[in-house]
């Protein structure tokens, strides 16, 4: 999945003194004394989180500044499938993850409609012309422009407005992604905006915060964003570590669980990891166990076995943290207990 890879900051506004009137209406709208204006940082940033977010179908498209509409035809891997929902998602990437070493092929069928992060529509009729898109959604994120998927806003919030003398002039509740953006690009030059807080958020690791200040704002803006850098590594770690798995044998160096290494016990034995996900381990004479592996990962790279006919390899039945690989070693640590660790070496 192609990921944005975006910094960004909010600055705070300067504090105004406001009439008593104007107090009176934060008393009952929201305590709030950081005023915007439609050029400010929290303008822009508030606009990026509530832009269109087209990631669901990166793996098709390779872009996360817009998605396909469906129905729409492609070629995965050789195979032609028709799109009618993100349902149909799920056996495009079930052909897609069949092996682990393979050079996956996606083709789209133009023309096809796009809906982009601004939330219009284009039509493309060719990969020329989608290539140029892809391209400048890539200008947009090293650009810091993008969209910042990895928080939202749980909707609905209020934005208290205000006029160029700095008088509150109401208020307005926005609902919606799609609203937030379109009020964010309409701003003028002559009006002003806070945020009514608390407000409560969503990180990309699933985690919720409800936030009181534009300080806070920042702050889990920031954490969104490591959180998304964190994750994108993470994946591209999960790649290069599903090849090495595939390129060789391995042996168990050391296998320690409550201060003991057992590795004795797995003298002689090999594991081998296959391209479709099948694992086996052989002594000199014959197959000792086979089973299945998977390589996962959230912020973390994660290793899974499910060895089948064997005592002694069973016990590799976890899931394991990856603490380290290098083309020879991969080194792990339990999920659950930090204190059992298992060391592979080629």
């Amino acid at each position: 999945m192609k990921t944005l890879k975006l910094i960004t900051g909010i600055a705070l506004m300067s504090i105004f003194s406001l009439t008593s009137c104007q107090n009176e209406v934060d008393e009952v709208q929201g305590d709030n004394p950081n005023t915007n204006t439609a050029n400010s940082t929290t303008a822009t940033n508030l606009k990026r989180v509530a832009m269109f977010d087209g990631s669901s179908d990166d793996f098709i498209d390779g872009s996360s500044c817009s998605a396909i509409k469906f129905p729409f035809i492609a070629k995965i891997n050789g195979v032609s499938l028709t799109f009618l929902s993100q349902l149909s998602f799920e056996q495009a990437i079930s052909i897609l993850g069949e092996l682990n070493n393979n050079e996956d092929t996606v083709e789209i069928k133009f023309p096809v409609t796009l809906k982009m992060s601004d939330y219009t529509e284009v039509t493309v009729n060719s990969q020329a012309e989608y290539n140029a898109i892809v391209n400048n959604c890539e200008e947009a994120e090293n650009d810091g422009e993008a969209a910042i998927s990895s928080l939202n806003i749980k909707y609905p919030i209020t934005l208290l407005t205000y006029d160029s003398s700095l008088e509150q002039t109401g208020s307005v509740v926005i609902t919606s992604q799609e609203q937030m953006y379109n009020y964010m690009i309409n701003i003028s030059s002559t009006e002003y905006f806070s945020v009514k807080y608390p407000i409560s958020v969503t990180l990309a690791d699933g985690s919720t915060e409800e936030l009181n200040s534009d300080a806070e704002l920042k702050a889990s803006i920031t954490a969104a964003l490591n959180i998304e850098s964190s994750m994108d590594e993470a994946a591209e770690d999960k790649e290069e570590l599903e090849e090495i798995l595939v390129n060789g044998t391995f042996k168990v160096n050391s296998y320690i669980n409550a201060g003991i290494d057992s590795a004795g016990n797995y003298l002689g034995y090999t594991i081998d990891f296959a391209n479709d996900w099948k694992i086996k381990s052989m002594n000199a004479l014959s197959v000792i166990a086979t089973g299945t592996y998977q390589v996962t990962s959230d912020t973390e790279l994660y290793l899974q076995f499910g060895f089948l006919g064997n005592t002694n390899l069973s016990l590799f039945n976890n899931t394991w943290k990856v603490i380290s690989f290098t083309d020879s070693t991969i080194t792990l640590e339990s999920k659950t207990n930090s204190a059992v660790k298992l060391v592979l070496k080629k």
